[in-house]
């Protein structure tokens, strides 16, 4: 009976210890499980615990140093509820918000933003149209992902000072905006600018996990011929020189657009 109760307390001891040492679990002890999950990324310099921390640096799977990562994880996934706060700060790109697992396995995501900078981000051979540049800012404000889709999505864009970097030079657009939303997978956005730049924008796009649809208006405020040499090549103009995009591409950018009636 002795050995027994020895046996139980022993157990009961180890379990707390188990339970304090999980309770504190500094960060860095955890990276060789959390490592492999990041696709190449790697945190160095951390610091804290699993629950509350931050690295120092976040590196590339070349060896680019991105930015500096702060994190907050509810004690709640330890039920099975997981809740994640993040801070990512670069010169390239900064992100900062919350996300929750629901218990159908979809990501919510909520007070969210990003800024982003578009020459970073773009590769390849330049296009036609250009490359974008500039500064790109985006607030969500509710998001619902499925498969990292959002299924439901409240956001909103801003590219203050936009800029296509051409052959022929850079070409300034103006400040151009983008309320977008989401309901059963489909988003839909409208597109604008602010009133006062060298660019007038009217258009909307559409986008699925099926294809994507833009329909768009564009035309020059200002008589500068770089701005009317980048508009001819998106299509003919019309009388009042504003140019109509059309663009699709995907199963659903193939079909007929839907009525809106």
């Amino acid at each position: 009976m002795k050995s027994l109760r020895k046996c139980l307390i022993g157990l009961g001891t180890l379990a707390l210890a188990a339970a304090v040492l999980l309770w504190f679990l500094p960060a860095r002890w955890a990276m060789p499980w959390i490592g492999p999950q990041l696709h190449g990324l790697r945190l160095q310099q951390v610091q804290g615990t699993v629950w509350h921390g931050r690295a120092g640096e976040v590196v590339a799977a070349d060896g680019q140093m991105l930015g500096q990562l702060q994190w907050q994880l509810s004690r709640r996934a330890l039920l099975g509820q997981v809740r994640l706060q993040l801070q990512f700060e670069g010169p390239r790109l900064a992100f900062s918000g919350g996300a929750q697992r629901l218990p159908d396995g979809q990501i919510e995501v909520s007070g969210a933003s990003v800024r982003a900078e578009l020459s970073a981000w773009v590769h390849g051979p330049m296009s036609s149209w250009g490359q974008p540049r500039g500064e790109l800012q985006v607030t969500i404000d509710h998001a619902l992902l499925q498969g990292g889709w959002p299924m439901q999505l409240q956001a909103q864009a801003q590219w203050p000072q936009a800029l296509m970097h051409t052959h022929d030079g850079d070409v300034a657009l103006g400040a151009l905006q983008a309320q977008a939303s989401a309901q059963g997978g489909v988003i839909r956005a409208q597109l604008h600018d602010d009133g006062h730049g060298p660019l007038h924008v009217d258009g909307k796009l559409q986008l699925s996990p099926l294809g994507w649809r833009l329909d768009a208006t564009l035309r020059a405020r200002q008589t500068g011929p770089a701005l009317r040499r980048w508009l001819a090549t998106l299509g003919p103009p019309a009388a009042d020189g504003s140019v109509h995009i059309q663009r699709r591409g995907g199963l659903a950018g193939s079909a007929p657009a839907p009525s809106t009636k």
